[in-house]
Formats: structure tokens, C-alpha cells, sequence
């Protein structure tokens, strides 16, 4: 019986023999496509290859895809772990044609291989075709006749639309569906003949295997549609549940696939783990792992927003049930690492980015089970706070909150409120967390990812790759090949015209990999292009942006081209500063450290890496050391086109998001090699100096670090300098290193001040230095109220501490003034509290001074804006008194 491991291979050497090009699975982050919060089908990559936009060197793929469906439209992430097949993250096997072969192939080779390659039962299987409803378009009885090759007319079904008819969107390629399903019940399939049977109508009988996707027609904005010319296939089947038929088992969580991770956290549960919790707890936790470290591995942190919102719920979700089976200490990082052992045979990139995995798992983890704690406190607070004159119906916005903020589950909360008295409606609290969630992953950024334009596709596809020869040189001869003025294409453009050019080749850089794109000019005769911008927005084909001056400027033009040098030498000091800074973050933080994401200008460099702690003063020390070392070795920089076999044996670094093709640029300065496409220094030594300017966290598990070189970095030091000289002048320093002594006395000598302040103050409060009254009886209570001079509420308090202290038994009620506001404060022995409580008091007193205030029966203040109040305030203060003591 094959493995799952096995019916992946298989399914390549498959399709491989029949013609298919084998594309790797590209990153779970989509390239170019801002309406997808992670790739989520095996089409995804080729999306722009149906629709004509991109031209591919193949006509057959076959691949298999790591997709995620979590978030977004696909909001039942509460499934996962409570039924045998709902997954956030799944394996897509996927055989492809792009205008090549069509039914009968796909009809065939699909066939073949479940009954055939991986020995499915040709008797329990069924397929379903399109019978026309619900679309403008034909029944598929081509479909139908093609299946009777194959299996009886009864076992093939005829579906809807909502079935069996497939759309890439309101329009674009379109067509009907073919599915191949996998009937589990204990007879044999019922006849297709019978109204309302098979797996439209008994979900549960039928086990979906196979999608074959008939891309034949256009759908135009009116709902018509036209035959494609070229029709195409896109095929989809899901590993996980190919698995399960295979393996024979009930459930995609028994297959090899996730059994290890399940088996894992049954074993760090242990017999903590309470029976009734049954399997879903490991299950979530298994599924959930494998989520988690595919998705660190492609770049995805946990954190606010977008898909790193998603990535946080999926973790928080599966910790939760982890506490819930007894799980009380970190787990999640090692079933996290059981997938990395499970699946880096397949997938190299979870062992290249283990260590990286393990920190942000870690962190994520260590965090949440402190939000958890602060969460059970939050939720004790939100039942006292709860008003029981509105009724016993606890607020299902609190409860959304506790879950969104805190990751407090629903129904943890409608227990521990129903222990108060209160209820808890928690389809209204689930109703109002759905809102939450929506409008968190509306929040995606993918704007960061903006589709290519149709018109850079299309001169693309028309004109290929520019020649970029800005490695070797500065300045080069070029012929124009393509002209844009306000986003069309044009044979010509005027004088004083904004202007971008296609050129057949290039000095100037196009900005990518986060260096900036070059500026320079373009010359013709007579003719200038200030170029104000270089950027690649299709593969390596370069736009330049600028002003035309002097003349027209035609397509087919020769020209010159030169780039500003003194910006690009800076531009080149800093990029190559990043690789040995990434370098010394790796050598004294660990090896879980990567970058993700940099932005190199001329003047300053940014760098984000993976990182959970803030980076100590003597790490700093160190890394800048490291840099400077490596700058004064004044290594030459060895750059190399090679295989990414020869790369990765070279233990080069690339980045997370990055898309390599088979041939990569390595740059290597000493002991740092990395994957890299940018323009560099000559040798170390051009770089100069390098100093950090700043270090911070930008979001969970990231940090970022702004650093300059060369001039810059000594303007940045010379800056330091004087900060500091100017510094031991104003403190009559003798010397620097007397700057922290004199800074340690004056502090010293202000808390002394502040001190002393407070106690005169306290005095003048206490002292008899003025007030409304002295001390009075009322109700057989002693009472003292008094308008005092007060600079803040602390001091306030103080001298309510003192005046209580001195009555022994009674009421203190303070009046000040500060900042231009009125505030109360009363006091109120022990022995009194339950008698005149404070915070009751307090309300009485508030409205004189246009405030409201509250507090604990022993102490309450309040504030308002009315200063003239006070007095009347204060005045009120024994009547109230009388009133609440009866």
C-alpha cells in the first residue's frame, strides 16, 4: 500500500512521463495577485498564463501545491480538527495544459492513476458532469461520453453549476467541471437514474478525489459566453484525502501525513490529557503545526493584520486546545519541529528555516500564554463591571473582544460568567468576533503586491527581458524599443513629456530585492531623459521614468545611457553593508535570524530580520565589530551564476519571499554568501564604516535596524561627538567619561528636591493652612472637609492619607485645583466604609464640579472642568454625609 510520501512522487513521475514540466510549489505568499491572502489552489501560479498575460516555455505542468484556505471567504477554521477532511493547510496535486491536450487526456490520466498507480477501486468510484442549469452554457455530454469508456452510465451523475461549473472570476476563463468521488457507503454506488442520490445530495457517502477543470469558454461582462480558441486544463486533487482512500483509513488525520504530528502532542499530553476531549484537541494541534511552520518558512510572522493575523489565530487556537489537555508549558515548538522532520525531504526550506521556526513559535507561544493569563483577569474585571440593573445578559461585544484580543474562548467566557449569575448569547458573540476578524483580514497590505499592469504584461510578452549590463559598467549604447506616456503605449513622445522607455539593454538598475532603481540620464541627439526612476514591473524588462527635454524622442531611437555613479557607489556601499550586517546578526543572535525585507538608498540602509528580543547594548557592540572587521579584511567580492544546488551546497542565504529560477546570483564577501541580484562593491574596504542608528521591533518576531556608511556614518558619529561635547559643557564636565557621574548627582539632587516639594506640600495641606471648615460632627461622625493648595492628584491622596490617619475615625473630603481643573477626594476610615462609602459619597459630590469620579469604600476621587464649583461642592459635602448615615 503506497504512503502519502509515495502517492506524491508517484503522482510527478506520472504526469513527468506524459509530456508535463515539473513547476516546485511555489511560496504559500502570491506574487502579483492583491486579491489573495495566501495561495489557496494549484492554479494560482498560472493564473496569468490561462488568462494570456504570461507566456511560459512549457504547454504541460504538473505540480504539487502547498496551499492555505484559513481566513477570508474561507472562515471555518472553528472545523478544523472536529471533521475527518477540513485542513488550513493542504497539499494540491495538479496536472495542467495551457492550450495543449483537453478532455480526453485529462479524463484518462486521471482515471489511470487513482485505479491504476495507486489502486483505488474502480467499482466504488463516480464522477459527476455538468447537465447545463444554472450557467449559459451546454450540458457536458462531451464529458459524459468520454467517462463511459471508463465506468457505466450509472455511476456518472449530471450536477448544476453550483457543482460542476467552474469560473476564474465575473468573467474570464471559465467552464465546466468533472469530479472523480470516492462512494464510502456499504453497498454499492446508487444508480446515477435516481433523483436527489449521490454526492451533490449525500455528502457524507461521497469523498471528492479529483477536480478536472474544462477551461473552454469566456465569460464577458454581460453573462454571454464565447468559445476559448485555445482551451485548457487545470486539475486539482487533494493529497490528504488521496491519502485516506489509499491508506483505507476514516479520516485524513490517520494518514501518514499528520499521524506524526498527532502522535506527538498524545505524547506531550500524556496522561494529563482528559478522555472526554477525544481526538479533536490533538488533531487541531497536529493540522495546525503543519500550518504554522509552512507558512513561518515562506516569511508569514504571527502579528495584526492580513495574513500575519491569520497565521496568530491558527497558533493561538491550537495552544489553546493545548492548555485545555493539560498542556500547561510551551509545546507548540516541538510538533512544529515533528513537521520539519516529517516533511524537509519534500520540502528543504522547513529544514533551511528550522531554527527560524523554533524562535518564532517559541515567542508566539511564551506571549499568548501571558495575554492568556492577563485574558482570565480581564474577564473577572468585565463581570464586575457588569451593570446587574441592565439584566444578567453578559455584553457578547466584551466577549468577541476577550476572544480577538485575548484569544479567551466563547465558551470558556459563557462558563465563568454563568458561575456570576449571567448568561452569555454565544451566537451573538460569534456573530460579533466574525465582524472583527472581517475587518482585521480586510486590513490584508497586499496593496505591497499590486497586480502587474495589462500594458507591461503585454510589452513583456512582446519585447522579453531587457539586457541589463550595469554589473561591468556605468554608461552603454541602446536602442529604444518601447514608449509609454500616461499609461499607453506610443510610437513617439514630445518635448517636456513624463515619459517611461523600454531599452533593448541597460546600465541602470531596476529596483528590486529592496535596492531602489537608479536615476542618470538618456541622451539623443538633442533629446535628454532626466531618469528620475528604474523599476522591473514584468520579469527583468527595465522601464525607465523621467522628464523628456530638447526635442522628440521616437521608438527605434539610439541613445546613451549613463547612471549617476555617486549615488550609485553609495547605493552599492550600502547593499553590500547589509549582506555583512546579516552576517554578523546570524553569527552573535543565532541562526534563526533571516531578513525580512531591507531597503537600500543612497544615503541610509534598513534591514528587518526575524528576531523576538531586543538586541542588548553589547550585541550591538559586537555586530558593529563584527562589520568593521569584515571591512577592514577588504575582501573582494566573489560573484558566481550557479545552479541553487551549487548555491545551497555553498550554505547561501536567500531571501524568504524571494522567487529564484534554476540559475542564481551568489555574492559572497568572506564568510557571507548570499542569493543576491543587487549591485555591489568592488571590495569590504569601499564600504568604509558602518554604524547603527536605531533597533526596534515592527512586529511580533520582527526587528528592524536603520544603519549608515561610509560619509554618512562618519556624519552620524560626528554627530554622537558633539551631542556628547555639548553635553559635558552645559554639566561643566571635565571630561566625557565625568558626563554619566554628573547625570547620576543630578538626579540625585532632583528626587531630593521632588521629595522635599511633596513634604511641604503635604504640610501646607495638612497644617491648617486654610480650608472650608475644620473638624465637625455629624451623625455622630467626626468630619473634616477642606479646600487645599494640591499640584496633582498624588499629592492629593497623600494628604487624605495623613488628615484620615489623624482623625483615627471620620471622613476626610479634599477640595483642589490643578491644571485648571477642579478635584475631590474623600476618605473614610475602616470602621466607617460600610456606613458612608466613598464612591457614594463622591457621586453626591461630583456634579458641582461637572465631573464624575468612583473608587473603593475607603478612598474615591473625581475630577471636572468647573473650578468654580469647588466651594459648593465642599459646602454639600456634611449634608451628604447626613443623608447617607441616616
Amino acid at each position: 500500500m503506497a504512503s502519502a510520501h509515495d502517492i506524491r512522487k508517484r503522482f510527478v513521475e506520472f504526469f513527468t512521463a506524459r509530456g508535463h514540466t515539473h513547476v516546485p510549489s511555489s511560496s504559500l505568499v502570491p506574487r502579483n495577485d492583491p486579491t489573495l491572502l495566501f495561495v489557496n489552489a494549484g492554479m494560482n501560479q498560472f493564473k496569468d498564463v490561462f488568462t494570456g498575460r504570461e507566456q511560459r516555455p512549457y504547454t504541460r505542468a504538473v505540480t504539487v501545491q502547498r496551499c492555505v484556505r484559513a481566513g477570508g471567504k474561507h472562515n471555518d477554521l472553528d472545523n478544523v480538527g472536529f471533521t475527518p477532511r477540513h485542513h488550513t493547510l493542504f497539499e494540491m496535486l495538479g496536472n495542467f495544459s495551457f492550450g495543449d491536450y483537453f478532455k480526453a487526456d485529462a479524463i484518462r490520466w486521471g482515471w489511470e492513476f487513482l485505479t491504476g498507480e495507486v489502486g483505488l477501486p474502480a467499482d466504488r468510484l463516480v464522477v459527476t458532469v455538468f447537465d447545463g442549469t444554472g450557467e449559459a452554457a451546454d450540458a457536458d455530454d462531451e464529458a459524459a461520453e468520454m467517462w463511459r469508456e471508463f465506468l457505466p452510465a450509472s455511476r456518472i451523475y449530471r450536477c448544476s453549476a453550483k457543482d460542476n461549473f467552474w469560473a476564474m472570476g465575473d468573467t474570464g476563463p471559465c467552464g465546466p467541471c468533472s469530479e472523480i468521488h470516492l462512494f464510502k457507503g456499504d453497498v454499492a454506488p446508487p444508480d446515477a437514474g435516481i433523483a436527489g442520490r449521490g454526492p451533490a445530495f449525500e455528502d457524507n457517502a461521497y469523498v471528492e478525489l479529483w477536480n478536472l477543470v474544462f477551461m473552454q469558454y469566456e465569460k464577458h461582462p454581460d453573462g454571454t459566453m464565447s468559445k476559448l480558441p485555445k482551451p485548457s486544463i487545470d486539475t486539482g486533487s487533494g493529497l490528504e484525502r488521496v491519502a485516506a482512500a489509499v491508506e483505507k483509513v476514516g479520516s485524513n488525520y490517520e494518514t501518514d501525513l499528520l499521524i506524526p504530528m498527532v502522535e506527538c502532542a498524545r505524547a506531550l499530553a500524556g496522561s494529563r490529557r482528559p478522555l472526554d476531549r477525544g481526538e479533536a484537541p490533538l488533531r487541531v494541534i497536529a493540522d495546525h503545526a503543519r500550518a504554522t511552520a509552512f507558512l513561518v518558512a515562506d516569511g508569514v510572522f504571527p502579528d495584526k493584520g492580513g495574513r500575519n493575523y491569520v497565521l496568530r489565530r491558527i497558533m493561538r487556537r491550537a495552544i489553546r486546545h493545548g492548555t485545555e489537555i493539560g498542556l500547561d508549558r510551551p509545546f507548540f515548538h516541538e510538533v512544529c519541529a515533528k513537521v520539519v522532520e516529517n516533511f524537509s525531504d519534500v520540502y528543504p526550506e522547513l529544514a533551511e528555516r528550522a531554527a527560524t521556526i523554533d524562535e518564532v513559535v517559541r515567542g508566539e507561544e511564551e506571549s499568548f500564554r501571558r495575554t492568556l493569563d492577563r485574558g482570565l483577569r480581564r474577564v473577572q474585571v468585565a463581570v464586575g463591571e457588569h451593570d446587574r440593573a441592565a439584566g444578567t445578559a453578559f455584553s457578547p461585544a466584551v466577549a468577541a473582544d476577550l476572544y480577538d484580543t485575548y484569544g479567551f474562548p466563547l465558551d470558556l467566557t459563557a462558563v465563568i460568567v454563568a458561575e456570576h449569575g449571567l448568561s452569555l448569547d454565544e451566537a451573538a458573540a460569534e456573530k460579533a468576533l466574525k465582524e472583527r476578524q472581517a475587518a482585521g483580514e480586510g486590513n490584508t497590505n497586499l496593496g505591497e503586491e499590486r497586480a502587474v499592469a495589462d500594458l507591461y504584461f503585454a510589452l513583456h510578452g512582446e519585447l522579453g527581458d531587457t539586457t541589463f549590463v550595469g554589473y561591468d559598467s556605468t554608461e552603454a549604447d541602446a536602442v529604444v524599443r518601447a514608449l509609454v506616456v500616461d499609461g499607453r503605449a506610443v510610437d513617439e513622445a514630445p518635448d517636456g513629456a513624463e515619459v517611461e522607455l523600454v531599452l533593448d539593454r541597460t546600465p541602470m538598475y531596476g529596483e528590486s530585492g529592496g535596492q531602489v532603481g537608479d536615476t542618470g540620464t538618456i541622451t539623443a541627439a538633442g533629446v535628454t531623459v532626466e531618469v528620475t526612476d528604474t523599476h522591473k514591473p514584468r520579469g527583468a524588462m527595465h522601464v525607465h521614468r523621467g522628464r523628456l527635454s530638447g526635442g522628440t524622442l521616437r521608438k527605434g531611437d539610439a541613445v546613451h545611457v549613463a547612471v549617476d555613479t555617486a549615488r550609485r557607489d553609495a547605493i552599492r556601499r550600502n547593499h553590500s553593508a547589509t549582506h555583512l550586517l546579516h552576517h554578523a546578526l546570524r553569527k552573535h543572535l543565532g541562526d534563526h535570524v533571516l531578513q525580512k525585507g531591507s531597503l537600500v538608498t543612497p544615503d541610509r540602509l534598513r534591514f528587518d530580520f526575524s528576531h523576538n528580543r531586543p538586541i542588548t547594548p553589547e550585541q550591538r557592540r559586537e555586530i558593529e565589530a563584527t562589520v568593521a572587521q569584515m571591512v577592514l579584511a577588504n575582501a573582494a567580492a566573489d560573484v558566481r551564476q550557479q545552479s541553487m544546488d551549487e548555491a545551497k551546497a555553498r550554505r547561501a542565504i536567500g531571501l524568504f519571499e524571494a522567487k529564484y529560477g534554476e540559475t542564481v546570483r551568489v555574492v559572497q564577501f568572506g564568510a557571507s554568501i548570499e542569493l543576491c541580484g543587487g549591485t555591489h562593491v568592488g571590495r569590504t574596504g569601499d564600504i568604509g564604516l558602518l554604524a547603527i542608528v536605531s533597533e526596534a521591533s515592527i512586529a511580533q518576531g520582527v526587528r528592524r535596524i536603520e544603519a549608515v556608511t561610509g560619509m554618512g556614518a562618519l556624519a552620524h558619529l560626528q554627530g554622537l561627538v558633539e551631542l556628547v561635547d555639548g553635553t559635558r559643557t552645559q554639566l561643566h564636565a571635565h571630561t566625557v567619561e565625568d558626563v554619566p557621574v554628573k547625570i547620576e548627582r543630578l538626579q540625585h539632587d532632583l528626587k531630593a528636591q521632588q521629595r522635599e516639594v511633596a513634604r511641604l506640600q503635604q504640610e501646607l495641606a495638612t497644617g491648617g493652612g486654610g480650608g472650608a471648615s475644620d473638624i465637625t460632627e455629624v451623625a455622630g461622625i467626626k468630619v473634616q472637609v477642606r479646600r487645599v493648595a494640591s499640584p496633582d492628584a498624588k499629592a492629593l491622596r497623600a494628604a487624605a492619607d495623613a488628615l484620615r490617619d489623624k482623625l483615627g475615625s471620620g471622613i476626610v473630603v479634599l477640595g483642589a485645583e490643578a491644571d485648571g481643573k477642579a478635584m475631590l477626594l474623600v476618605a473614610v476610615t475602616k470602621d466607617l466604609e460600610a456606613r458612608v462609602p466613598a464612591g457614594k459619597l463622591i457621586a453626591v459630590l461630583a456634579p458641582h464640579v461637572d465631573g464624575k469620579g468612583g473608587g473603593r469604600p475607603e478612598l474615591a476621587q473625581a475630577g471636572g472642568p468647573n473650578v468654580a464649583g469647588l466651594d459648593a461642592a465642599l459646602a454639600a459635602a456634611t449634608g451628604a454625609i447626613a443623608s447617607l448615615a441616616g
